[in-house]
């Protein structure tokens, strides 16, 4: 009787856990989901792209706070140092959003997407340069479907518009400062911050930072920054500040990094869809190719990365 019992319940831990392994997979999807969304709320917005990007970043501000306080991290008595690390990474965060957000209104919004993600190829080059090392065969492969890929949709653009091109560099520029963001965060990660900060506290300075270098920009831009439609703006916080950021923070510690890299994947077919859908983006045979080189690239280079911090991988609310 006592085996039968130890028998139904390792049954019933097993069925719980197969039950939490899907939770967190559609967690994982649906974070990702919400976050394909944000390029198509960028283009409804009334504002200016890089004032859509300090309002996306300001209204998520107090609930960073709270997750924090939730977390029992500490907001107060950061060290010089690591201060520094996180004022340098945040301006190259808001950097990164103004030239994201610039290129979605450009370009189509799979590509926005794609290129906008290509930190992860980036932080892949850096790894061989500070290690001095070469690549090996998978890493050549990823590097050679990324070239391709990138040369291919880029090709296209240009087909179509000067614009279209020029709003692809915008995102491949966004996608080369998000991995300078990432690096700065890592770094001050890695330093000796004092006993209860983490990756809560730390998104929270980056915003505080961000903030004002994307307002000032804006108005620098000349761009109207007050919305007189709100409802785009409060979409895109709330899609991919909370619920897309939310989603990944809870689900990305708990997977391979290839499987983060597959499940990114699902981010560019949505905004491919949508740009499909309401803007009237088709895609060619050979800007679909292009778009599955480039994105076999993405989730490699994830997958040959180890684990970066959940937190600070998903503050744009793109990359883990």
């Amino acid at each position: 009787m006592e085996k039968e019992g130890a028998g139904t319940e390792n049954l019933g831990q097993a069925e719980a856990g197969r039950m939490r392994g899907w939770l967190l997979l559609a967690a994982l999807l649906a974070g990702n989901v919400a976050l394909a969304l944000g390029p198509w709320l960028v283009r409804l917005a009334d504002t200016g792209p890089v004032s859509a990007a300090f309002w996306r970043l300001l209204l998520a501000l107090p609930f960073l706070v709270i997750f924090a306080r939730v977390a029992g991290q500490r907001l107060s008595g950061m060290p010089r140092a690591t201060m520094v690390a996180v004022a340098i990474g945040a301006t190259a965060f808001a950097l990164d959003l103004a030239s994201w957000h610039t290129g979605i209104g450009m370009t189509r919004l799979a590509n926005a997407t794609l290129f906008g993600n290509s930190g992860s190829i980036v932080l892949l080059f850096w790894g061989f340069l500070a290690a001095r090392t070469l690549p090996r065969g998978p890493e050549w492969l990823a590097i050679g479907c990324a070239l391709g890929g990138a040369g291919i949709l880029l090709g296209r653009s240009l087909e179509i518009s000067d614009a279209t091109f020029a709003g692809d560099l915008f995102c491949l520029a966004a996608g080369l400062l998000y991995a300078v963001y990432l690096l700065n965060l890592q770094g001050a990660r890695g330093q000796k911050t004092g006993t209860g900060f983490g990756g809560w506290s730390l998104l929270v300075w980056v915003s505080v930072f961000a903030c004002p270098t994307l307002l000032a920009l804006a108005l620098v831009l000349g761009e109207p920054v007050w919305p007189t439609d709100w409802t785009p703006i409060v979409i895109l916080f709330v899609s991919s500040q909370l619920v897309g950021q939310g989603l990944l923070v809870y689900s990305l510690g708990h997977f391979p990094p290839l499987v983060i890299g597959l499940a990114l994947l699902t981010q560019p077919a949505i905004a491919a869809l949508v740009g499909y859908t309401m803007f009237g983006e088709v895609l060619t045979a050979l800007d679909v190719f292009g778009m599955l080189l480039l994105g076999s690239a993405l989730a490699a280079a994830r997958g040959l990365q180890s684990k970066a911090p959940a937190a600070a991988g998903a503050a744009r609310g793109t990359e883990g």
